[in-house]
């Protein structure tokens, strides 16, 4: 008779715990690194913004987001090697392209200022 493994809870709430305190620690981060260059307008604020200090915290949300995907997998009785060949692209990708969305952004805001990016005037 065949036993079916047990599934990976405690790896599914460990990586959504990890991306949640990852992107809260992200937040605060971008938040004060934002509030600065408003202070000052500095392009050398914005140039900092794109460094280690956020993306630790970006790495962390990518780690823990991949560790949720896949244990959401293995609940559902996908083999391990397979859940993470899914959620470790899937995850790479997307964080890729949340990274280089973000540096445009922060390029429009240094152009423009926050006007650049009001959101309400494509109304």
């Amino acid at each position: 008779m065949y036993n079916y493994p047990e599934p990976p809870y405690f790896l599914l709430f460990v990586g959504l715990f990890a991306g949640l305190s990852c992107g809260l620690a992200f937040e605060a981060t971008l938040r004060q690194k934002v509030q600065e260059w408003s202070k000052n307008r500095s392009t050398r604020t914005l140039a900092q913004m794109k460094g280690l200090q956020l993306l630790i915290p970006f790495l962390g949300i990518a780690a823990g987001i991949a560790v949720f995907l896949a244990a959401g997998l293995e609940i559902f009785g996908f083999p391990t090697w397979l859940c993470y060949g899914i959620s470790l692209p899937l995850t790479i990708i997307i964080g890729f392209l949340v990274w280089s969305q973000l540096s445009k952004l922060l390029a429009q805001l240094e152009k423009g200022g926050s006007k650049a990016i009001d959101l309400d005037a494509f109304e």
